[in-house]
């Protein structure tokens, strides 16, 4: 297996070296300083444009570019929440994927990444704004226990200090249920107050997908919503995340070492992952109460794009994936370029 610095840098991410102590409360400023989000296109002010696609309204690679367009949308719509509350533990969320906790041990997942963690923070931001277009209010705690619900929501892939053995891949099974209890043990590292963290736990055990939400013990029907928010955030921004094909190569390896033999190779888990798209959307209606139908609130009011830009993304995918799988001959993988990934899989698992 190949080192893993070689595969970050293939992947254009930076390596961050391992402090020797950690103390969670020194953390004050800004742990992230890259470029910030771009301009959108407004299409109604500029008709003769092509059309805007999700990945272009913000800088999605920048956890700062992520941070500064979350803040912006949640003043949208609960301007009472505090901003520097969600910055504090944004970062702290940033500092603990990177590795600069001293109990706990980097994010060493390929596919359930820090990318993702804050692709779904943002994803949960815009489905809040688009409930709260339709009149549905949420407190300021409220929103707060969501966006560190979805912070935290795949905290239990990380692993200890003292687990050396393999990657956090291999709690696949257990994710969800080592998330809720790292939430109840650092709470107030997240500027939770203790009795938000039933709420809080709740929602995240949302995001098990083989969960019977009706077993799950919300304690109030707010709760139960933000947490089926929260559960289709993790879905669309896997799923209309730009590199999303290629990133299911990793997956692959990510579900094997979990020992999850739904798969035979990368290319079983391309094939079955139409599959997965149609159940996907069956959940969305079914289990989790359509909540996906806010996002095109969002973009109407923040963008005045009249559009759900995740599902377009997603349908463009799936569209794609489709057509490489129907190559006669050829290896799909051949035809999925984003982001050198195939290229750091081939030397990470060579």
């Amino acid at each position: 297996m190949a080192d893993r610095n070689a595969v970050a840098v293939l992947l254009g991410e930076t390596v961050h070296p391992r402090p020797s102590a950690f103390n969670g409360l020194a953390l004050v400023g800004p742990l992230i300083s890259t470029a910030g989000h771009l301009t959108a296109v407004n299409r109604k002010d500029n008709p003769g444009m092509a059309e805007t696609q999700l990945a272009n309204l913000v800088q999605m690679e920048s956890p700062e570019a992520v941070l500064d367009e979350a803040i912006t949308v949640v003043a949208r719509f609960s301007p009472d929440t505090d901003p520097l509350a969600i910055r504090y533990a944004f970062n702290q969320t940033v500092s603990l994927y990177q590795g600069e906790w001293e109990d706990t041990n980097g994010c060493n997942t390929d596919y359930h990444n820090l990318k993702h963690v804050t692709d779904c923070f943002l994803a949960m931001v815009r489905l809040l704004h688009g409930a709260a277009e339709t009149g549905i209010h949420f407190s300021p705690r409220q929103v707060h226990q969501g966006l560190v619900a979805a912070l935290l929501h795949d905290a239990g892939y990380l692993q200890n200090s003292e687990d050396t053995n393999g990657t956090g891949a291999k709690y696949t099974f257990s994710h969800v249920r080592r998330g809720m209890d790292f939430v109840q043990r650092h709470f107030a590292l997240f500027g939770l107050q203790e009795k938000e963290t039933h709420p809080c736990m709740a929602m995240i055990h949302c995001t098990d997908l083989n969960c019977d939400l009706t077993s799950v013990p919300f304690p109030d029907k707010t709760t139960e919503r933000i947490g089926k928010m929260l559960a289709t955030a993790d879905i669309l921004a896997q799923m209309a995340d730009r590199t999303y094909l290629e990133k299911l190569l990793f997956l692959f390896y990510e579900l094997d070492e979990a020992r999850i033999d739904d798969y035979c190779d990368e290319l079983d888990l391309l094939n079955q992952s139409t599959d997965f798209y149609i159940r996907m959307a069956d959940r969305f209606e079914t289990h989790l109460g359509a909540s996906n139908r806010f996002m095109v609130l969002h973009f109407k009011d923040r963008w005045n794009i009249d559009e759900d830009l995740y599902q377009r993304a997603i349908d463009n995918q799936q569209t794609y994936l489709t057509k490489i799988l129907a190559g006669t001959g050829k290896d799909p993988r051949d035809r999925l370029r984003r982001g050198r990934i195939v290229e750091a899989v081939k030397l990470k698992y060579a």
